[in-house]
């Protein structure tokens, strides 16, 4: 059989729709100036779908650091990864920055987030080893399982009951192969909002001897007292072993960063296939990166006004009967009941009548006949915009209730 003979006869699970959908409803081209109002079709649309948290991304002093990083380095300083040519002393200021704001001894700048957790658990792990981990991980901390030779066990997602028997398991295999165990989970789940039960696994630590790797991408930025992240929030930064963040959200950038004792971070350094083996992160980009660590240290009005939108759009919500689900961060995921061709319509109805413009989430992500519309609020979106977005949900949801929006066939976009 020639291979892409299963690519012909199965696309996946969602590429089985890409005729209807490639350029709207997925792949879609959001145009201008980054932030709460952008061009979707040539058309001007309510933005609720970019993870930038704090505003950095079109923020004038960030777009003159940018600029000006851009024009003296250009794109491809340094050329080389990090071990052979690509050091240099902008790097390691991010990393001193980096590691004194979540409270860590050390840490090392990555040139991608996704690549990096996947060789961060590549580089923790061996055959003699366990890892368990939270049954709702991000897709990077999945593709890193898929890599070791370790052995797995999941939990029900946030269950204590169900973790402590998993670290049992773990336990008795370690005691024959001599390894250790590892455990990872998130800070902020992405799609449900929720928070990893940091402070209720930190207390198993001492009778089960594991070490805890936190993907805190959604965290950095927005949660606890200084945005240190969900380890902050909860109080037990500390006990998290090894830290990591991403720039794709909070930071409005490439990149990413890893944080932890200094001999685990020296080790990672040497180990770290995706960063050994690829060109470091361009000068322009690490420059831009402490410019936004420094305004997410000494511009804290952000993240409170952050949470002032993200409060009000979630009660509002909620006052006006919306299922939030279990979201305990500024991600907002709104759930409705109805099939995927009747999601097709609601979305093009909010896109082209409200002019409102926020992902979509269908099964395999949720179960069948559950739509989830994830909204994003950010420092720079208004209480107009929040106002707005809610009476427009009302009035999608009305319609969805009365059987407006067909349940026979997947919307046409182009008509």
């Amino acid at each position: 059989m020639d291979i892409f003979d299963k690519i012909r006869k199965n696309r996946g699970a969602l590429g089985q729709y890409q005729e209807q959908a490639d350029g709207y409803f997925m792949f879609p081209r959001l145009e201008g100036e980054i932030g709460p109002r952008m061009k979707f079709m040539g058309k001007e649309v309510l933005n609720w779908s970019l993870n930038n948290y704090l505003g950095l991304a079109n923020h004038p002093e960030i777009r003159k650091v940018d600029a000006e990083a851009a024009a003296q380095y250009g794109l491809a300083y340094p050329m080389g990864a990090r071990m052979m040519s690509g050091q240099t002393t902008m790097h390691e200021k991010f990393e001193a920055m980096a590691a004194e704001f979540v409270g860590k001894e050390s840490a090392y700048l990555l040139n991608f987030g996704y690549q990096g957790m996947v060789s961060i658990i590549d580089s923790l792990v061996g055959r003699h080893d366990v890892i368990v981990y939270d049954s709702e991980s991000h897709a990077c901390i999945m593709d890193g399982l898929r890599m070791v030779l370790a052995k797995r066990f999941v939990y029900a997602h946030n269950d204590m009951e169900s973790f402590e028997k998993q670290l049992q398991r773990a336990q008795k295999i370690v005691a024959e192969t001599g390894g250790g165990i590892l455990v990872i989970t998130e800070g902020v789940f992405g799609m449900a909002g929720d928070l990893g039960a940091l402070d209720k696994i930190v207390p198993f630590k001492k009778k089960y001897k594991f070490r805890l790797l936190v993907d805190d991408a959604h965290g950095i930025g927005t949660m606890g007292r200084t945005g240190a992240g969900t380890g902050e929030h909860f109080g037990v930064q500390d006990q998290i072993d090894v830290y990591f963040a991403t720039f794709a959200k909070s930071f409005a950038g490439i990149g990413g960063f890893v944080a932890g004792d200094k001999e685990v971070i020296s080790y990672l350094r040497f180990n770290l296939r995706s960063q050994i083996y690829a060109k470091s992160l361009p000068m322009a980009m690490t420059i831009g990166a402490i410019k936004r660590l420094e305004m997410m240290k000494n511009n804290p009005e952000l993240r409170e006004r952050l949470w002032e939108i993200t409060n009000a759009l979630q009660k509002g919500f909620r006052e006006a009967g919306f299922d939030l689900g279990r979201t305990q961060s500024p991600v907002t995921p709104v759930f409705f009941n109805g099939e995927l061709e009747q999601t097709t319509y609601l979305i093009r109805d909010l896109r082209r009548n409200y002019g409102i413009f926020c992902s979509v989430v269908v099964y395999p992500v949720v179960p069948r006949g559950v739509i989830m519309l994830r909204i994003i609020p950010t420092a720079v979106h208004t209480m107009e915009d929040v106002n707005y977005t809610i009476q427009a949900f009302k009035e999608v949801k009305k319609k969805l209730d009365a059987n407006v929006y067909p349940s026979d066939k997947i919307a046409d976009f182009r008509n």
